[in-house]
């Protein structure tokens, strides 16, 4: 082979592996958004039940094709309180199990002549020109992705076909032979080669291929192939202890139990397998092909499972003794904090788009609830004229005012991925239901002003005007908590409910205010009490406005 026809090859191997990795991560893309809201239903079913946490686990890798992915997202719900870690375990062995799919998927060329029209790279071609007609020409947004995961598919398999077609001239080239001889007669190295890999492109399934890729040409020895494959399950747990550095203690656990999970598994195959090739030479220098690859990357994640699936307490145990628990004093910051910034705001949550925009509209919920019991304080403190409710009141506005910005932030990074047309006006809806939740705080806020205020002047409602209040700030609650539900559950009831109040809360200003200009023509109220009774009424309205905005957003994603 001349010089050119060499850089030649480098230069197809290196194009391949880039359609290759980039089919792969367009087609992870577009799965990942078509995945949508099934990603949370599947965790909705988790309970303590392990071999469903298994099931789950294996699910959502095999729909949105990368383990990382799911252990990322994992570690963001363990972080959030969302799983514990009893949880958090079956789900990563069920994702190491669901990544094999990926291996399979590339090794269906060598399945034999019964698969020869099932062959990838034969359908390459026309699955791009198709992809590519769907993107360009079909709005809708499922065929869209469609489309996106069509040509992900197209160049993935392209790829591969690039890179072992640039490799075959060389197959009988000695440094293959030499190399594989090398992993193979040294376990460790092997394991440490597939690791070090592993971590470099952020993706077992990626480096699966590329080690199947080389075993089409026929030159990766059994022995080599198989402990390359232990230190690329090894590998794979890199992403989710980069993702946890800056985690809670329970987050870097589940990220340990991930790495103790792969590494027990490797010392054990790796160990049994060491000694059979020892007693069988002839097997571990014999040429492994991908399908063959497939096989034992899914019998090692099947069987590592089934062996440490028993001692899932034990793997939590060992990762508290490893991760030990905060002082006291750090503890309580750390939950004064959390509870500042919410339960769900997880900057690792943002590497599943999907995952994202549920917690973050978890978070937007839990912002309202707490506003929601700020405004009931506030109307009790008109009645009890309570210092201490009063003051409670200013603090939690603070609280709200700081979540508002906190949310605002993480919309606006989860606004900048990769979104479905659904997802993008749920997260356009939400920057304006953060805003109606934080102005329904400051008419809060106002009213425990107005309280104060009465309080310090000594001034005092009649029992008509404070039952009026009563009533009013009741419908006005029950509006704001009926918009917060509908905002939840999407409940079309819930949403009737707040039509409802806020027609009545609109009537019962007029009528409130028509007895109040009574009530000083009859000398029954101080003029200076009556101007405060006002701004309440005024408050009160503007709040049910506001519960009626948030329902709206509801309604039109509906």
């Amino acid at each position: 082979m001349t010089t050119m026809e060499s850089v030649q090859a480098v230069f197809q191997f290196m194009g391949g592996l880039g359609m290759f990795l980039y089919g792969m991560h367009i087609m992870a893309d577009g799965l990942q958004k078509s995945a949508g809201s099934r990603v949370k239903k599947l965790l909705g079913f988790l309970t303590n039940n392990r071999i469903m946490a298994i099931m789950v686990g294996a699910l959502i890798t095999a729909i949105i094709q990368s383990s990382g992915a799911t252990t990322v997202m994992v570690v963001g719900f363990v972080n959030a309180g969302i799983l514990s870690l009893t949880q958090a375990v079956g789900v990563i062995m069920g994702a190491n199990i669901g990544t094999t799919i990926t291996a399979w998927i590339v090794s269906l060329s060598q399945l034999g002549d019964a698969f020869e029209v099932m062959q990838p790279a034969f359908y390459a071609p026309l699955l791009i020109g198709i992809g590519a007609l769907m993107l360009l020409f079909c709005k809708n947004q499922k065929k869209v992705m469609a489309g996106e995961i069509l040509i992900g598919i197209a160049l993935l398999f392209i790829g591969l076909d690039f890179m072992s077609d640039s490799i075959a001239p060389f197959t009988d080239a000695p440094i293959f032979s030499t190399a594989f001889r090398i992993l193979g007669g040294n376990p460790f190295l092997g394991i440490i080669i597939g690791a070090l890999v592993t971590m470099l492109l952020q993706s077992s399934s990626a480096s699966v291929g590329i080690l199947q890729t080389l075993a089409l040409n026929g030159v990766v020895t059994t022995n080599a192939a198989i402990f390359i494959t232990l230190g690329q399950n090894i590998g794979s747990c890199f992403t989710a202890i980069l993702s946890s550095a800056s985690a809670g203690k329970n987050a870097k656990r589940a990220a340990a139990i991930h790495l103790m999970f792969n590494v027990i598994g490797a010392l054990i195959f790796g160990t049994i397998l060491y000694i059979v090739f020892l007693l069988r030479p002839d097997f571990a220098h014999h040429n492994i092909n991908s399908v063959e690859i497939s096989i034992f990357h899914t019998i090692f994640n099947f069987l590592n499972t089934a062996i440490l699936f028993p001692f899932a307490k034990q793997l939590v145990n060992l990762s508290q003794w490893i991760i030990k628990d905060v002082s006291k004093e750090e503890a309580d910051e750390m939950l004064e904090v959390e509870s500042l910034v919410g339960r769900h705001l997880d900057i690792r949550l943002l590497k599943t788009p999907s995952a994202a925009v549920e917690a973050v509209l978890g978070e937007v919920v839990h912002m309202g609830k707490v506003t929601l019991q700020n405004s009931i304080d506030a109307v009790n403190s008109i009645m009890d004229r309570d210092a201490d409710l009063i003051e409670k009141v200013f603090q939690t506005e603070d609280t709200i005012n700081n979540l508002e910005k906190l949310l605002t932030a993480y919309l606006v990074k989860i606004n900048n991925l990769s979104l479905t047309e659904e997802q993008k006006l749920v997260i356009n809806d939400l920057f304006y239901t953060i805003s109606d939740i934080e102005r329904v705080g400051d008419h809060a806020e106002n009213i425990a002003e107005i309280s104060k205020y009465l309080v310090e002047h000594d001034l005092v409602f009649s029992e008509t005007a404070i039952a009026d209040l009563v009533e009013i700030g009741g419908r006005v609650v029950e509006s704001f908590a009926y918009a917060i539900d509908a905002r939840a559950t999407n409940s079309m009831e819930s949403l009737r409910k707040v039509s409802q109040y806020e027609d009545m809360v609109d009537t019962l200003e007029e009528e409130l205010r028509e007895k109040h200009i009574l009530r000083l023509s009859n000398n029954e109220c101080k003029p200076s009490a009556g101007v405060q009774f006002l701004d309440i009424v005024s408050n009160l309205e503007r709040m049910s406005d506001h519960a009626y905005n948030i329902a709206g957003y509801v309604k039109d994603e509906m």
